[in-house]
């Protein structure tokens, strides 16, 4: 497997969606088709305060996504990035995509001089969370969160 990471094309719209799909399905959730469309176009519109998507490909097939936000913070003067969604299609867990996922984000962080990436995760999710233990130090904080 040879993986290369780059940035979402519009070409690249039903292989993304599944991986969108296959993403809301493992969270047991299911957004309105209006959601994704806005969301699909966020992301191509490459406009630094919306949404970012690479994708992960091997020999011409998306195999993965990372979807992350900027945004700036109280406790820095610089921004940090919010990593939203990641997703590797079951087929091609264990293979080093969610890695190199993670780690093109961090890449990204660095050259615009963020000083975090963070994110959260459900706490069934453990073959995630044994990567990201790896690549990152888990937290004491708890989510709380109120619809309006």
């Amino acid at each position: 497997m040879t993986i290369s990471i780059r940035s979402l094309s519009a070409n690249d719209f039903d292989p993304w969606l599944e991986m969108w799909k296959g993403y809301q399905d493992f969270y047991n959730v299911t957004l309105d088709d209006d959601v994704t469309e806005c969301l699909w176009h966020r992301l191509l519109s490459k406009n630094h305060d919306g949404p970012i998507c690479y994708v992960a490909e091997d020999d011409g097939n998306l195999i993965g996504l990372v979807q992350f936000l900027y945004h700036g913070t109280t406790w820095s003067p610089k921004k940090r990035i919010y990593l939203h969604d990641l997703y590797t299609k079951p087929e091609s867990r264990g293979k080093g995509v969610g890695r190199a996922l993670i780690e093109r984000v961090y890449e990204d962080g660095r050259l615009n001089d963020v000083d975090q990436v963070y994110w959260l995760t459900q706490d069934f999710n453990t073959a995630g969370r044994a990567l990201y233990d790896k690549v990152a130090d888990v937290t004491p904080f708890i989510k709380y969160s109120k619809k309006i």
